[in-house]
């Protein structure tokens, strides 16, 4: 099989991809047809089976893994599939590795990067509510490896919220040599915390979607909730600490219309809400440089940055 990073306009398709989504649709004639997203490691691509009743469309759910044929078009743009024959696939027939998409990075080593900068910090309370969640709780570990950053936008890999978070923490980490004004044990702490809610805002892979608390709560509030729980474990957690903390959390994403509950009213929570954007922005900008297949330097209007994005020649 090809991966969808490498296919083409008039290129044929075949091999088995992992249906991220399926749903029935109805032409503007009436005509019945099906929308199918198609996954790899390497991304998605929209699908169309446009005779859903013939003979070589077999009967296929959501985030099945699927053995497809059929020809690439470009719509609108965009690269589109139409499925000439749909089986669903054997176990066996498959490995699920190539249907995930992974950090490009080693998740061990990130990871034991993440765990030296808990050591490093030295308030007590704070090292101890750090190492309750990243060092003592296994199934917390386990989840936090495996979890993507975002449903889309950036970082939606497996190991993309470590990789995210460990870019917030070396940022933070930065700030605080170069601004002595920060309170670095605080810092530090809140760079390591501030997406822990999204541990369980969203489902794990292959569904990566929002979860019933993600789409009513949302990542700051759960995350807030998780510190607020841990703390009651901790014998003599000062309460105007927990409440910095929980401030930093709350406040990350800067502005009320960005879904914080506050806006920052502290230097810890400024410097936290700068580098979540700085990496956020980044990696957004980098994953739009990795997915063009255009040869001009200048991409084209982008909604996300409101701008024409021009892709400078290193």
């Amino acid at each position: 099989m090809k991966y969808i990073s490498e296919l083409r306009e008039g290129s044929r398709i075949a091999g088995v991809y992992l249906c991220k989504h399926r749903q029935s649709a109805v032409t503007k004639n009436g005509k019945p047809y099906e929308n199918v997203i198609l996954q790899d490691k390497t991304g998605t691509i929209d699908a169309k089976i446009w005779e859903p009743n013939s003979s070589g469309i077999d009967d296929f759910d959501n985030l099945d893994y699927i053995d497809v044929m059929g020809d690439v078009t470009l719509f609108a743009g965009a690269l589109q599939v139409s499925l000439k024959r749909v089986r669903r696939a054997d176990e066996g027939e498959y490995d699920p590795a190539d249907y995930l998409p992974v950090s490009k990075y080693d998740i061990e080593s990130m990871y034991k990067e993440l765990v030296d900068f808990i050591d490093s910090v030295k308030n007590p309370h704070l090292n101890a509510l750090l190492k309750k969640y990243y060092v003592e709780h296994e199934k917390f570990i386990k989840a936090f490896k495996f979890s993507s950053a975002a449903k889309s936008v950036h970082h939606g890999f497996v190991g993309g919220l470590l990789e995210h978070t460990l870019s917030v923490t070396r940022l933070c980490h930065y700030y605080a040599k170069a601004y002595p004004i920060l309170n670095r044990d605080l810092l530090i702490t809140a760079a390591i915390f501030h997406d822990i809610g999204k541990t369980k805002e969203l489902s794990a892979f292959p569904m990566n979607d929002y979860t019933d608390d993600g789409q009513l709560l949302g990542h700051i509030m759960i995350g807030a909730e998780m510190i607020h729980d841990a703390v009651r474990t901790i014998p003599g957690f000062p309460k105007t600490l927990e409440s910095e903390l929980k401030h930093c959390i709350l406040a990350h994403h800067g502005e009320l219309e960005y879904g914080s509950p506050k806006k920052p009213a502290m230097a810890e929570a400024l410097a936290l809400n700068l580098a979540d954007n700085t990496d956020a922005r980044m990696q957004t900008i980098t994953e739009l440089f990795e997915s063009t297949t255009e040869q001009s330097e200048w991409l084209g209007y982008n909604r996300l940055f409101e701008s024409n994005i021009r892709k400078t020649i290193i």
